[in-house]
């Protein structure tokens, strides 16, 4: 019975130590196009992201940005479109901004946790 006990104390506390833990929203492009695209993306604090020359069929790596309503916007090479989308970045949240081509182009965001 002392077992049981000890090993439910020990993952309650594993559980408040690392499962509490807030880690900030992370954002990165992939490119669905056939044309490169240069993706900003504004951040709720007033920062500026920038992912240019994203070649197609490629993703970049994960950038931290702050908690909270994020604009991102595409500019494709040999499109007229300028595709723009918000999304609300939480803690703990992996964004992708996936640039679609389509008439018109578009931007999609997926998310997972962390």
């Amino acid at each position: 019975m002392k077992k049981i006990i000890n090993i439910i104390l020990t993952v309650i506390f594993s559980y408040l130590i690392y499962g509490c833990s807030d880690e900030p929203p992370s954002v990165r492009v992939y490119n669905q196009h056939t044309e490169k695209a240069n993706v900003q993306i504004k951040t709720a604090n007033g920062n500026t992201i920038n992912h240019n020359d994203v070649s197609p069929g490629t993703t970049t790596g994960y950038r931290d940005v702050a908690e909270g309503n994020c604009v991102a916007t595409a500019v494709i090479q040999k499109d007229s479109a300028a595709p723009s989308v918000t999304f609300k970045a939480v803690n703990d949240y992996n964004y992708t901004v996936v640039v679609v081509q389509g008439n018109p182009s578009y931007l999609r965001i997926d998310s997972k946790s962390k």
